[in-house]
């Protein structure tokens, strides 16, 4: 299509536009917004689960990563669950964004333990053993804040709103 003039360009943007606003919502079934909730729900639990697994005493190590690596796959792979089915579903506003939220904070938790571990190594590869008591301190701190704290308080913003939008039953905020 050619545009001759200004004014042509927009009445073109004025079409599509209307085109867009007249887009109707993927209607889904009461089933998947059930499976959406149960993947929240399921987020949550593990979530407490971790908690308790790093907060409590262990006598063995090697049987608290094992407690501790099972729980985090699964809570990794719930929050891409969830994310996958927020994208998918009908849910628009405030909702959407917060069921995004406790998604994606999963996902950045284990990619921060990763790049944590990464780039320890690299620099202690590359600068030698000491290198991080060179430069004062023990240890890479900012994917280690960023799954430590940062992703975590990302998880429960987004888990205490979506509780609130689901208990008041808000579709669009």
């Amino acid at each position: 299509m050619e545009l001759k003039n200004l004014s042509s360009f927009y009445s073109y943007l004025r079409k599509v536009k209307k085109m867009e606003s007249e887009k109707k919502p993927i209607k889904v079934s009461h089933k998947f917004n059930l499976a959406l909730k149960i993947i929240f729900w399921l987020l949550v639990a593990f979530f407490i689960v971790l908690i308790v697994v790093i907060f409590s005493p262990m006598e063995y190590i090697s049987i608290s990563i094992l407690f501790m690596a099972i729980p985090g796959i699964i809570f990794l792979l719930l929050g891409i669950a969830l994310i996958v089915l927020t994208v998918k579903s009908v849910h628009r506003g405030l909702l959407k964004k917060f069921l995004l939220i406790t998604g994606a904070a999963p996902i950045g938790a284990v990619v921060g333990v990763i790049l944590h571990n990464v780039f320890y190594g690299i620099f202690i590869h590359f600068f030698g053993a000491d290198f991080w008591d060179r430069i004062g301190t023990s240890d890479e701190p900012v994917f280690f804040i960023l799954s430590i704290i940062v992703c975590p308080i990302a998880f429960l913003v987004g888990m205490v709103g979506s509780m609130v939008l689901f208990k008041k039953g808000r579709r669009i905020a």
